[in-house]
């Protein structure tokens, strides 16, 4: 900007500029403290022991107790819950994403009698709250005997995560250029040939970032488990969680309870740190092209 007698800066936008920022840059301080400082305190308490945890509860620990997760991998079956939660969001991410980008990259590329309601039964899935469906879908998995199965809960997670993952897609796969799809059709490519050698590939960053936020959603799950998977050979990490403090009481092992959150925060942290630069160019992918 210009100031009114000639060609230098007006003083009054760049000290607008300067407060705009500092006052910027403190709420995302804020914001930062407010999202790291429970998880720096839960880890404190996971290596403390449950006198250290009343007590001192923002001190540093004494002494690193590290049979606190011992305890809590085995006494309180953390192990067995992890297991059985990596089979079950493992199966539902895979399927999700499969799934998921074909029907997008069918409703994004193709124009056929009922696409535009396709594409709007997945949109309006979103706003459905799964809440809702609890009841029904419980008797429905019951009748076809899935109930309390790795495979009837893959298939719940499947469905739950299908909306998202088709709606964010289809918008990435219409960004994408069409000429090399069309050239790789020209040179005798199938249509499925062309989907799973030419265009996945150049949607790997729209793929990265919704395969992010299904994992998330899927791992961090717990009514639909909690429904549809009341077996107790069978439960996840988040039935495990809320069943150990529990089982706690008054007197429990709040030590080893902080030990099993920290277990169940840590894959969630590790694959977002991983995929860090590869979720923010997907979300920024559509609006750079």
């Amino acid at each position: 900007m210009l100031g009114a007698g000639g060609g230098r800066p007006d003083r009054g936008s760049d000290g607008e500029g300067r407060v705009l920022n500092v006052f910027s840059h403190g709420v995302l301080v804020v914001w930062g403290l407010l999202v790291t400082m429970p998880l720096i305190w839960a880890v404190m308490s996971s290596v403390k022991d449950d006198r250290e945890i009343f007590t001192s509860p923002w001190a540093l620990p004494s002494a690193l107790h590290l049979d606190n997760w011992t305890r809590a991998w085995t006494k309180a079956h953390m192990g067995d819950y992890f297991f059985n939660t990596a089979v079950v969001v493992g199966g539902g991410l895979i399927g999700t994403m499969l799934l998921g980008s074909m029907a997008a990259y069918v409703l994004a590329r193709f124009e056929f009698p009922g696409s535009r309601f396709l594409y709007y039964l997945f949109v309006g899935g979103m706003s459905f709250p799964v809440i809702l469906a609890l009841v029904p879908l419980f008797f429905v998995m019951k009748n076809m005997g899935l109930l309390n199965t790795y495979h009837g809960l893959i298939l719940a997670y499947i469905a739950y995560s299908l909306p998202f993952t088709v709606f964010f897609l289809t918008a990435f796969f219409r960004t994408l250029p069409t000429s090399v799809a069309e050239a790789a059709l020209i040179d005798g490519a199938s249509h499925t040939r062309t989907f799973f050698q030419v265009m996945l590939p150049m949607a790997k960053p729209g793929l990265i970032s919704v395969g992010i936020f299904n994992f998330l959603g899927q791992w961090n799950q717990y009514l639909l488990p909690t429904v549809l998977n009341t077996g107790p050979d069978r439960k996840l990490l988040t039935q495990g969680l809320v069943q150990l403090a529990v089982s706690q009481g008054y007197k429990g092992d709040w030590s080893g309870l902080f030990a099993g959150l920290v277990m169940a925060m840590l894959p969630v942290l590790a694959v977002y740190i991983v995929f860090q630069r590869q979720v923010q160019a997907g979300l920024t992918a559509g609006a750079l092209k």
